[in-house]
């Protein structure tokens, strides 16, 4: 029987670029998620769908998500980075670690 898909979405606070790993100076915390991502990916091939939106970028994609609009409405920029796992909140205010993002791919 197939793993059934994982889908882990990441809500951004506004950046100079779509991946955030851009500019004079990164955000090591954004060049940790960026890489767990890519390694995720590679380990689950197909079997985990990651993504990242940006503000300024996606702005659709944030509105519909109720539960990005609400903290957002609640709370304000500083709720940014949101994660979704399979539409649930399950983090908010940081980036997840590579380590809460394999335990969530196994909870499914």
């Amino acid at each position: 029987m197939p793993e059934r898909k994982v889908t882990i979405e990441i809500f951004d606070p506004p950046m100079c670029c779509a991946s955030g790993v851009c500019g004079p100076t990164i955000d090591p915390a954004v060049l940790d998620i960026h890489e767990a991502i890519l390694k995720l990916k590679k380990e689950h091939d197909g079997q985990v769908g990651i993504e990242r939106y940006l503000l300024s970028q996606q702005p659709a994609k944030f509105m519909q998500q109720s539960e990005v609009i609400a903290r957002l409405k609640a709370v304000g920029i500083p709720a940014l980075p949101i994660t979704l796992v399979n539409g649930r909140l399950v983090k908010e205010r940081a980036y997840p670690s590579y380590t809460e993002l394999q335990a969530w791919i196994a909870e499914g």
